[in-house]
């Protein structure tokens, strides 16, 4: 172990432990609690996110109960605080902000039926599989989602879940956000038009339109918190253009901006979904999208991969915004989104990992780095820096979610923000550009992560989840859930096939 290392799992013992047995047998789970004050000194490199886009060298970091009280480096008197944690070695910048996921399919990371499929076949074959989705199966999945954020640097997600089948409950992730201690939007999807009505889903997983707006509006009731600082918001979310109805679009949209909510769907993420729009609806799916309310702050869409000049305008002039993800678009072969041209007319774009049957990861450091490269593929090597992915994943995030709190260090800000160890092997000799190093370098996980003023990683380890119950359990339920879907289809799903080069 470094000296850093040894330095700083000294230094952030919290002053209290509480201990207790997770009810659904997932072994012991410790929870700091929150401190009145926290001092983060020595830190080698301090990113702010502020308007300056400061990055102080040798700085210290003051929280008081979940906010940011002060920053400042070294040449200024350095206060106390009740707890101290030395960063010595380490690079700290506020939380990376994901917008755009669905933690159940960390269930279903690379099932071979669906590894080397676009878009459409790709969600028909993950249909089946979905209809063998258990509540216990969206618990533990969530946790395992969840937890790979956390510790890949993400303080911050919105996960979109769009399945009520068996006994599934939408409240569910909210209660695994909670277990694990992260800021979470909860996006309530749903599909309501099956195959035998022209939509893409099987009929036995789409949902009745008036039961999907009732419980919508039960979750804002129940959940949102629309106050500075909130751990929980809900958003609306009907799927895609080819599995909900126009009424459903329309009428999500009526109730979100009654109660102000976001609104959140998929959107221009294939050429198939285009066709699809144009011949169903007869317009290509932004303008489907608008004609229905659906443009306009609060409103992002997932993807936006296929884009024109003029639906690009239009989203810059009504404040729509986008989450692109990166990995899923690559891994289903669906194209390279117009970040740059959506970026150069002022559109907001955050950055989504995506689910985790279209990308297998959930690590938040790994899309930026994506970001930024798949980028250059498409404009050259200047099209774009590291500092302004990382700007994607905090401050443009922030934008996204309609947030103020978070994105960025500064007085009054929500006390989010996580370190990386620089003495790592992974960035070995490129500490020319310490900055730079996070998102060039191959991605690494926090060696701290404060979210909401509560310590929830230390040394590396997540505090608030036992991991290796966490894992086998899920390993469980993931052979559980094709296994039923082989059962209920009577064909294979798991079945190993090695495709040798040429073929």
């Amino acid at each position: 172990m470094s000296l850093q290392h040894h330095r700083l799992m000294r230094s952030v013992e919290p002053k209290t432990l509480r201990v207790f047995r997770n009810p659904k047998g997932l072994g012991r789970l410790i929870v700091s609690e929150n401190i009145s004050s926290l001092l983060i000194k020595n830190i080698d490199w301090l990113i702010t996110m502020d308007e300056e886009r400061r990055v102080i060298g040798d700085g210290w970091l003051l929280i008081r109960d979940n906010t940011v009280a002060a920053l400042g480096d070294a040449g200024e008197t350095v206060p106390t605080a009740e707890e101290v944690l030395d960063a010595s070695g380490h690079i700290v910048l506020p939380g990376l902000i994901n917008t755009h996921h669905h933690l159940f399919q960390t269930l279903l990371r690379a099932v071979p039926t669906i590894q080397d499929a676009e878009l459409f076949p790709w969600l028909k074959e993950l249909y089946l599989l979905m209809g063998s989705l258990t509540d216990e199966m969206v618990y533990v999945s969530s946790l395992v989602g969840l937890a790979e954020l956390i510790l890949s640097g993400c303080t911050t997600t919105e996960d979109h879940f769009y399945l009520s089948v068996n006994d599934t409950s939408f409240d569910t992730e909210i209660t695994a956000a909670r277990r694990l201690g992260i800021r979470f939007h909860l996006s309530r999807g749903s599909f309501s038009v099956g195959q035998s009505q022209g939509g893409l889903p099987p009929d036995d997983i789409v949902e009745d339109e008036d039961d999907v707006l009732a419980d919508c509006q039960r979750l804002v009731e129940t959940y949102h918190d629309p106050e500075p600082g909130a751990m929980v918001r809900i958003e609306l979310a009907p799927c895609s253009p080819f599995s909900v109805s126009p009424r459903l679009m329309r009428e999500s949209a009526e109730m979100a901006r009654r109660y102000g909510v976001g609104l959140h769907t998929h959107l221009a993420e294939t050429r198939d979904e285009e066709a699809y729009c144009l011949e169903r609806y007869g317009q290509r799916p932004v303008q489907y999208a608008a004609d229905l309310g659906w443009i306009g702050s609060g409103v992002w869409y997932a993807h936006g991969v296929h884009l024109n000049a003029e639906e690009i305008a239009l989203l810059a002039r009504t404040g729509t915004a986008v989450a692109h993800c990166p990995s899923s678009n690559m891994r289903l072969g669906s194209g390279i989104a117009p970040v740059r041209e959506m970026l150069a007319q002022g559109v907001t774009v955050g950055l989504g990992v995506d689910g985790s049957a279209s990308n297998d990861a959930s690590h938040m450091l790994a899309e930026v780095r994506m970001a930024m490269l798949l980028q250059r593929v498409k404009h050259g090597a200047a099209a774009m820096s590291a500092t302004q992915a990382l700007e994607m994943a905090t401050l443009q995030g922030a934008r996204l979610l309609r947030r103020d709190d978070v994105g960025a260090l500064r007085p009054g800000m929500s006390a989010d923000f996580v370190g990386f160890d620089l003495h790592q092997l992974s960035y070995a000799g490129a500490l020319h550009d310490p900055v730079a190093a996070l998102v060039f370098c191959a991605p690494t996980q926090v060696s701290f992560s404060v979210i909401n003023g509560r310590l929830v990683v230390r040394d590396g380890q997540l505090l608030t989840a036992d991991l290796p119950a966490l894992i086998a359990h899920q390993n469980h339920l993931a052979a559980e859930m094709v296994a039923r879907t082989e059962e209920r289809f009577g064909r294979r799903f798991s079945g190993r096939v090695w495709r040798r080069i040429g073929e």
